[in-house]
């Protein structure tokens, strides 16, 4: 079996492969080759990789005889002219806005498997590209806040008096922003958090912060399906934003996180609540790529409105390559491994499989995912 592991287009800093699962995969039986240049950004050169057993190339030399190419983000289907059928194509395929994308895949023969897509479920926790790239993304959220906030966030005690400490209230409190909140404890903020799922206030309170919540309102349908958020009730998000109103003007730094699959990002913070907040303050919204939490997030740039700035900000992830890359690659490998036959030398993915499932967009030249053929 061998792997070829691509070099990603431009702007995706990360890379599907570290010399670390290089060597694991090599344990398996597996040749790795590696497209030259794949891991530069990441800080991987490709003498880290030939080091560690795999040997680098262009790209056609790459997927010239691979049953599995490693990506980090979709790449375009003619990009993969050469790769054989019914090869494996492992990564972050971003399934619902790259349509045509996962059509090309089909007619190309390839069996594509979108990692994003991995349920939340105990076994595959290990596997999870999205837990492991937003609990990155939560901490850098907050460093950026940091960054652009004109003020200290610890309280400071000194001989010319008393800094007082910042004030961060983060909203959506799944991995990213559980993140958020121990980052900004860390740096000796005084934290508050809320999240439409109740269960979390155990969570918010075991990391030091303040839960903020509504009380005696019915929530969301289907609270925590499978492991995810859906979209509130009428009733909630009246009162919710009731609260937020009350909260958010006495804020230094507002974190948005929430997300719900294949929809646009809930709105979370209304221009007028912007309003209320005071001049020099910070919001990061991790929603923008998806429309964003906060009206007037511009994805992948700092705006100000009133006063504020509103960080669009749109995979952070992004700018931790080396660490992303790390946990990105041990996911696919945490992935193939699981399903690794070693007397065939290769994984073996069963129809009837919950992980299988929920991952495979293409068989056989074919689209079969049910959440693809059902749009």
């Amino acid at each position: 079996m061998k792997i070829a592991v691509l070099k990603e287009a431009a702007g995706e800093t990360r890379c599907a492969a570290t010399p670390e699962t290089v060597k694991k995969f090599a344990a398996l039986g597996v040749d790795v080759a590696v497209e030259k240049g794949a891991g530069e950004s990441a800080s991987v050169s490709d003498g880290d990789f030939e080091a560690a057993g795999a040997t680098t190339a262009s790209r056609k030399d790459v997927l010239k005889g691979a049953g599995i190419i490693l990506c980090v983000t979709g790449p375009e289907s003619q990009s993969l002219d050469g790769a054989e059928a019914g090869a494996l194509l492992v990564g972050g395929l971003d399934p619902m806005r790259q349509r045509e994308r996962v059509e090309g895949y089909a007619a190309a023969g390839l069996e594509a498997l979108a990692m994003e897509w991995m349920p939340r479920i105990s076994r595959a926790q290990s596997m999870d590209i999205l837990s492991s790239q937003s609990n990155l993304a939560g901490y850098k959220a907050v460093v950026e806040a940091a960054d652009a906030y004109g003020r200290a966030f610890p309280m400071m005690m000194t001989a010319a008096g008393t800094v007082s400490p910042a004030k961060v209230f983060v909203m959506g409190v799944g991995v990213a922003g559980l993140q958020a909140i121990a980052t900004a404890k860390r740096l000796g903020a005084q934290v508050s958090a809320t999240d439409v799922r109740s269960a979390t206030r155990e969570q918010i309170q075991s990391l030091g912060a303040k839960p903020i919540f509504v009380e005696n309102v019915a929530g969301i349908e289907g609270e925590g399906a499978g492991g995810y958020a859906t979209e509130m009730s009428e009733e909630y998000q009246k009162a919710q934003a009731e609260l937020v109103s009350s909260h958010i003007a006495k804020q230094d730094i507002v974190i948005t996180t929430a997300l719900i699959p294949g929809r646009a990002a809930p709105r979370l913070i209304s221009d007028a609540q912007v309003a209320t907040m005071r001049p020099g303050s910070v919001i990061v919204d991790l929603a923008a790529d998806a429309g964003g939490n906060v009206e007037g997030t511009v994805s992948g740039e700092r705006v100000e409105s009133h006063g504020v700035t509103i960080i669009g900000a749109t995979n952070l992830a992004r700018t931790l390559a080396a660490d992303a890359s790390a946990l990105f690659a041990r996911n696919l490998y945490n992935f193939l491994s699981a399903f690794w036959d070693q007397d065939q030398g290769r994984p073996v993915l069963t129809d009837d499989d919950e992980i299988v499932k929920a991952v495979r967009l293409t068989q056989s030249g074919k689209v079969v995912n049910e959440r693809l053929t059902a749009a």
